[in-house]
């Protein structure tokens, strides 16, 4: 059984893109594969988030997102990436095998470097430690979306360089896992769902922050009467990610036949979340409640990792001469 590994960062509150997108995929991976490590990538997170107050509310929150979703946290091996410090010991050795040509290219430097300020080493060597993450527990698959698979490519390449230099497959090689039936997920405004461009929908907000954000979700000028095309609504759009076939083609029916006004729509997408959500929701506040909870969990999860990362990380060294 191949081992998987994926990790999301914890930049805020998980969204609505997050979960249909990565964080629901990977639990149903899960449940198939008992070989499964999850990990809060925090120290990622510091390359844009300075302020310690948040970095710890937002890494509770990754956490506590993927708990309440139904991750079994006991079978699968689920940690903060910041409890396991041999993945900076790691980062700094890859580093050594890693050409800076090779991280000027990378796409997701470019286009993160264009849009902030803080253009700092951290950003820059993000590769490395995404990296060092992955070979550190002889990861075989790793699922990402289509914007990080040049991220695996040099993962790959690291990996190879080292392994050359010592004329052993000292690192395990990752493949990347890229579903393709996972789509975009939308904004209010249409263009993708993210946190930058401050169009997501949180699912854990309250009642009424959470009505309102669904409110807002930007439509045409078409009046109640009109007929409508879903293809071209936002609204069924969304709609359309978390209903079963049944209703989706009640929903199209409506918007074709006319007489079924946008305001409408949105109220189904509400009652929608609500029925898909309403137990992760009070389970996630549960969690946010108690921290301790939260802890006690990542701890677990964190010496199972450590494991692991000892055994690579003492073959590394033993290679390097430093054993």
């Amino acid at each position: 059984m191949a081992r998987i590994l994926t990790g999301i960062q914890s930049t805020g509150v998980p969204h609505l893109g997050n979960i249909l997108g990565a964080i629901l995929p990977a639990i149903e991976l899960s449940k198939t594969n008992s070989d499964s490590f999850f990990f809060i990538a925090n120290m990622h997170t510091l390359t844009a988030i300075k302020d310690s107050e948040k970095v710890k509310e937002f890494t509770y929150s990754a956490a506590a997102t993927w708990i309440a979703l139904g991750l079994d946290y006991k079978a699968a091996t689920f940690y903060r990436q910041s409890d396991i410090p041999e993945v900076t010991e790691l980062t700094w050795y890859l580093n050594c095998f890693t050409p800076y040509g090779l991280l000027k290219k990378a796409h997701a430097f470019k286009d993160k470097s264009a849009n902030t300020k803080d253009v700092n080493v951290g950003l820059f060597d993000y590769p490395v430690l995404m990296a060092a993450d992955i070979l550190l527990y002889d990861a075989e698959q790793v699922p990402v979306g289509k914007d990080q698979k040049q991220h695996i490519e040099i993962t790959r390449d690291i990996c190879n360089a080292f392994n050359h230099t010592y004329s052993a497959n000292l690192l395990t090689e990752p493949v990347e896992i890229i579903r393709e039936d996972v789509q975009l997920i939308p904004g209010l405004d249409g263009e993708k769902m993210s946190k930058s461009r401050n169009n997501t929908i949180d699912i854990f907000a309250s009642d009424q922050s959470l009505k309102k954000t669904v409110m807002s979700i930007q439509t045409d000028s078409k009046t109640l009467e009109e007929p409508k095309n879903p293809d071209d609504c936002l609204v069924y759009t969304l709609y359309a990610h978390l209903a079963n076939e049944e209703q989706k083609q009640q929903m199209r029916q409506h918007y074709i036949q006319g007489g079924y006004g946008y305001g409408q729509a949105k109220k189904a997408l509400l009652e929608l979340i609500h029925q898909k959500f309403d137990p992760a929701r009070q389970r996630y506040s549960e969690l946010m409640a108690d921290t301790s909870q939260i802890e006690e969990i990542l701890a677990h999860g964190a010496q199972k990792a450590r494991k692991v990362a000892r055994t690579t990380l003492s073959r590394v060294r033993n290679s390097l001469g430093y054993v």
